[in-house]
C-alpha cells in the first residue's frame, strides 16, 4: 500500500504551479478588461493589485491548513477535520458545484471558439471531440497531464508577450517613448476608491482556482511542504500575468471609447493592435488556454469527487476506485467527462452564474477553519506574530471574501442556495437512516 502511494507522488512544485495557472486561464484578462475598465474608470491594473492582495490572505489560510492536513480534499477535508463530517460534507458539496461545472464551461467555450474557426462543423461534434480528448488525457498518468499543460499555457503566454511588443512598438512609433514610460495605467487622475473596490471584487473571480492545486496533494512529492508553496506561487504568478497584461492593454486603451461593445472587448483589443491575422492567432491561443484550463479543472474535479466518495459507503465502491496502472480516480474522471458533455445542451450564462458560489463557500470555510483551529482551539494568540497569522490574516481573508459575496450574481446565489439545500437534505437523510439503523439494532 505504501509503495503504491509512493508511486502516485509524481508531481513537482513547478508542475503543480503550471496546472494551477492553467486552471486560472490567464487570457481571461482580455475578456474582462472592457467591463472592469468601465467600472474602475480606466484603472484595471490597480484593481488587479488590490484583488491579488485580497486573494493572498485566503491563499495564506490554505497554506496553513494543507501543512496539517496534506490530503487531496481541499476545503472539504479541512472543514471535516475541524468542524466534523457533516460540516465538511456541506462545504465539499458546495465546492463540487464549482469544480464540476468548470470543465463543462470549458467544453462550452471550446465549442464556441471551434465554431468560429470551423463554422462548417456542428457545435455538438466540436464539444464531443474536445471533451473526449480532455477525458482521455485525464485517464492517463497525472505527470502526462502536467507536461501537456506546459505547452497549452506556454503558447498563450507567448502570444501575450507578442501583444505587449506590438503595443510598445506602436505607441513608441506614434507618440514617443514618454507614452510608454508612464504610470497612467495606475494613476490617471481619478481618486475615487469605491470604483476600484468594485472592480477588484469582480477581478477576484479571475483568481478562483488557486485552491485547486490542493486537490493534487495525493499525487505531489512532499505535499505538506510543496503544496503551500504551490498555492502561493500560483496566486502570485496569476496576479503578475494579469497585472502586466492589463497594464499594456490599459496603456493602449486609456478608456472604453474605442470599443463598440465594452462587455465583449477582446476581439477589438487584439484587432486594433495586431490586425486580422493576429486576431485569428489569438483566437487559437485562447482555444489552447481553454484546453489547458479544461485539463486542470477536470483533474481537480475528479480528485475532489474521489476523496469525498471515499468517505461515503454508498459511493466508495465506484468513485473511490483508483486505477492500478495509472493511479488515477478512473470512474471519477469518466463521470466528470460525461457531465462535461452536457455542454451540448446547456446554456453558458446559467453555468457561469453558478460557478462562483461554491468557490466562495470554500474560501469562507478555509479562513474560518484557520481561526477555529489556531486562534480558538490551540489558543495561539500569545504573541503579535501569532495574532497576525492566526487571527488578523484569516480575518482579512474573510473580509475580502465578504466583498466578493456582496458582488455575487443574484442567480448564482439563488441557484447555489438550492444546491446547498439539496446537500443539507442528504445530510438529514443520512442522519435519520443512521438513527433508524441504531434503533433497530
Amino acid at each position: 500500500m505504501d509503495k503504491n502511494n509512493h508511486s502516485r507522488k509524481q508531481l513537482s512544485l513547478l508542475q503543480v504551479v503550471i496546472i494551477g495557472i492553467a486552471y486560472m486561464t490567464p487570457m481571461t484578462v482580455f475578456d474582462t478588461f472592457g467591463i472592469v475598465s468601465g467600472v474602475t474608470v480606466g484603472r484595471v491594473p490597480l484593481a488587479y493589485l488590490i484583488a491579488l492582495v485580497a486573494v493572498l490572505f485566503t491563499a495564506q489560510s490554505y497554506g496553513r491548513l494543507v501543512k496539517i492536513y496534506p490530503s487531496a480534499g481541499s476545503a472539504y477535508s479541512y472543514t471535516r477535520h475541524i468542524f466534523g463530517r457533516h460540516s465538511g460534507f456541506m462545504v465539499g458539496w458546495s465546492s463540487l458545484l464549482d469544480y464540476l461545472l468548470l470543465p463543462m464551461i470549458n467544453s462550452l467555450l471550446a465549442g464556441i471558439y471551434l465554431r468560429s474557426l470551423f463554422p462548417e462543423v456542428p457545435g455538438w461534434i466540436s464539444i464531443l471531440i474536445f471533451t473526449a480528448l480532455v477525458t482521455y488525457l485525464n485517464c492517463c498518468r497525472i505527470k502526462l497531464l502536467a507536461n501537456a499543460n506546459v505547452l497549452f499555457v506556454g503558447l498563450p503566454v507567448l502570444l501575450m508577450m507578442a501583444f505587449i511588443y506590438m503595443v510598445v512598438h506602436d505607441l513608441t512609433t506614434t507618440a514617443g517613448i514618454h507614452r510608454v514610460m508612464t504610470t497612467a495605467p495606475l494613476f490617471n487622475g481619478q481618486h475615487s476608491v469605491m470604483p476600484l473596490i468594485s472592480g477588484a471584487a469582480i477581478l477576484c473571480f479571475s483568481y478562483l482556482g488557486f485552491d485547486a492545486v490542493t486537490t493534487l496533494s495525493g499525487e505531489t512529492q512532499r505535499p505538506h511542504t510543496l503544496i503551500p508553496k504551490a498555492i502561493f506561487y500560483t496566486a502570485l504568478s496569476g496576479g503578475i500575468i494579469f497585472f502586466i497584461a492589463s497594464w499594456f492593454i490599459q496603456l493602449y486603451y486609456p478608456d472604453n471609447s474605442a470599443f463598440k461593445n465594452p462587455t465583449e472587448a477582446m476581439p477589438e483589443i487584439v484587432l486594433y493592435v495586431g490586425g486580422r491575422i493576429f486576431q485569428t492567432l489569438f483566437l487559437v491561443a485562447i482555444l489552447f488556454n481553454t484546453f489547458a484550463s479544461a485539463l486542470a479543472s477536470h483533474a481537480s474535479a475528479a480528485r475532489l469527487l474521489h476523496i469525498m466518495s471515499k468517505d461515503n459507503r454508498f459511493t466508495a465502491p465506484l468513485f473511490g476506485y483508483l486505477d492500478p496502472v495509472t493511479n488515477t480516480p478512473l470512474y471519477c474522471v469518466l463521470f466528470t467527462g460525461l457531465l462535461s458533455l452536457s455542454a451540448i445542451f446547456f446554456n453558458l450564462d446559467t453555468a457561469v452564474s453558478l460557478i462562483s458560489f461554491g468557490a466562495l463557500v470554500a474560501f469562507s470555510a478555509v479562513n474560518i477553519c484557520v481561526i477555529a483551529r489556531f486562534a480558538v482551539k490551540e489558543q495561539g494568540l500569545n504573541s503579535m506574530r501569532n495574532i497576525l497569522r492566526n487571527l488578523i490574516s484569516p480575518a482579512a481573508g474573510l473580509a475580502s471574501v465578504a466583498f466578493m459575496w456582496v458582488n455575487l450574481d443574484h442567480d448564482a446565489f439563488v441557484l447555489g442556495s438550492v444546491w446547498a439545500v439539496i446537500g443539507l437534505g442528504w445530510v438529514v437523510y443520512s442522519c435519520m437512516s443512521k438513527s433508524a439503523t441504531t434503533v433497530s439494532e
